[in-house]
């Protein structure tokens, strides 16, 4: 796996990925609605800290400059 996430946009999507949990964790929804905030907070999570997201890499989308991706 090869970096194709930027530093700016891994700040964005473990920031959001925290928030997504904490509104799955405090707000009441119904249980669905639980379900698909924790899985979005997740990915967004998991996707921020392994700098590597398969969406973007079908998609040809890299924000991940050259100096960042020769430190991964």
């Amino acid at each position: 796996m090869s970096c194709n996430i930027g530093g700016l946009e891994r700040t964005i999507r473990i920031s959001l990925g925290v928030i997504l949990l904490l509104i799955g964790y405090l707000a009441r929804l119904p249980t669905w609605g639980t379900v698909v905030v924790y899985l979005l907070g997740a990915v967004a999570l998991i996707t921020g800290a392994v700098r590597f997201c398969p969406l973007w890499l079908v998609l040809g989308i890299n924000t991940c400059t050259p100096k960042e991706s020769a430190k991964s």
